[in-house]
This record gives structure tokens, C-alpha cells and sequence, in this order.
């Protein structure tokens, strides 16, 4: 039977909910009639890619959302629609992480970018009053780290760095894709799915490894 000692968790999906949709809903407001075009051609230039690994500022990704909507939108207001990703912290989630701590070395591994975490970590605190990185004993926010899920690189040095050993780590996210490079490196995992919450997957502040081969078989 494996031994987990260590657990990384995904942020967006798994701590905190969040809706894509609500993107949309907003930017289409703003007047993006093409949010869907206006993506998929921000994805092929690797915009988002540049934003999540720290390599393009704010001010560069809102000024080249402009030029692709070839709207005039506010700082202000392309961040309030860009935030509106960003949905409720569930309370049971965070009591979780705060049982669990006790007996694992916990980690945080999140593909994200400056304007949402200006959003997120002050809402956080705001509503916790604690920071939220207390909680893990490291967070590696892909905008800082300058490494991104799913490259395999990113798991081996996020690995080397915290001293973990793969198979005593739970990679716990929502991405399918971040999932598989994660086993490729020898990490156990959890994919996190709408029939699958992390509060599903602990039992008196243990991890129920029966998840691992549940999952396991159906991922073959």
C-alpha cells in the first residue's frame, strides 16, 4: 500500500469554485460579441501561457486584450469582468486543509496569473482572516514560479526543490492534462470532477487511498 506523506493541490476547481461561463457573460456585456474567437486566437499567441508564467506584466496582457477586442476598456473594468472567473471559497474545503495539515506536508501547485491573485488571496483574508498561504507549507503560483502545469519540468523541479519523493506525494487537481503529466513523473493522483470533491477523498483527517486504484482503473 502506497504511503502518502505529502499533497499538492491545484487552486482554481479544487480549493476554490470557479465558472468560465461567467467570463464570458461578462466580457460579452463589454461588448466581445467573438469571446470564443477572441480566445482561441488569444491561446494560439500564447497570451495566457505568458501571463501564467510570469513572462508579460498586466499591463501587457490588458493591452493586448485590447487590441484583440479593439475595444476601449478601463483597467478597472477589464480586470472586474477578467475576476469574475472567480467564485466563493466553500468553508468545509478550508476547515479540510486545516485538519489534514496535521498529518501531511501540504503544497500548493497553480496555473494563475497577478490580476487574479490580487483578487483571490485579499478575498481570502478578508473572509478567513488568516492568509491563505498559511495553510501550505509552500505555494507555487505558476506567475511567480515561471513554470507551468502540465510541462513535466515544472513537477521535477517542484519536486527537487520541497525534497518530496513521488510516490509518497498526492497530486490532487481538475485538469485531466495536468493529471497525466503529474503520473508521468510518478506522483499519485486525484482528479477532482463534479462527482468528486476533496472533501470526498479524506476521512478523519487521512487521505482515502482507495481513490488512488479507483481512479486509476478508470484513467486506463
Amino acid at each position: 500500500m502506497v504511503e502518502i506523506e505529502n499533497i499538492i493541490f491545484d487552486f482554481g476547481g479544487v480549493i476554490i469554485n470557479i465558472s468560465h461561463q461567467m467570463v464570458e457573460n461578462a466580457f460579452k456585456a463589454m461588448g466581445v460579441g467573438n469571446f470564443e474567437a477572441l480566445f482561441n486566437q488569444a491561446s494560439q499567441s500564447k497570451l495566457f501561457i505568458q501571463f501564467e508564467k510570469g513572462e508579460i506584466t498586466a499591463a501587457q496582457f490588458r493591452n493586448r486584450i485590447r487590441e484583440l477586442t479593439s475595444l476601449e476598456i478601463t483597467d478597472e473594468k477589464l480586470d472586474e469582468s477578467w475576476n469574475q472567473i472567480i467564485l466563493d471559497y466553500p468553508p468545509e474545503r478550508i476547515a479540510l486543509i486545516n485538519d489534514i495539515k496535521q498529518n501531511y506536508r501540504l503544497f500548493l501547485f497553480s496555473n494563475t496569473n497577478i490580476i487574479h491573485y490580487d483578487f483571490y488571496i485579499p478575498k481570502f483574508e478578508r473572509e478567513f482572516g488568516y492568509s491563505f498561504e498559511s495553510l501550505f507549507e509552500k505555494t507555487y503560483w505558476s506567475f511567480k514560479y515561471e513554470e507551468r502545469k502540465p510541462d513535466l519540468f515544472s513537477y521535477n523541479q517542484l519536486l527537487a526543490e520541497s525534497s518530496l519523493i513521488p510516490a509518497e506525494t498526492l497530486f490532487i487537481d481538475d485538469s485531466i492534462q495536468n493529471i497525466l503529466a503529474a503520473q508521468e513523473v510518478g506522483l499519485n493522483t486525484v482528479h477532482i470532477t463534479n462527482e468528486v470533491d476533496i472533501t470526498d477523498i479524506f476521512q478523519d483527517g487521512k487521505f482515502n487511498q482507495a481513490f488512488l486504484f479507483k481512479q486509476s482503473k478508470s484513467l486506463d
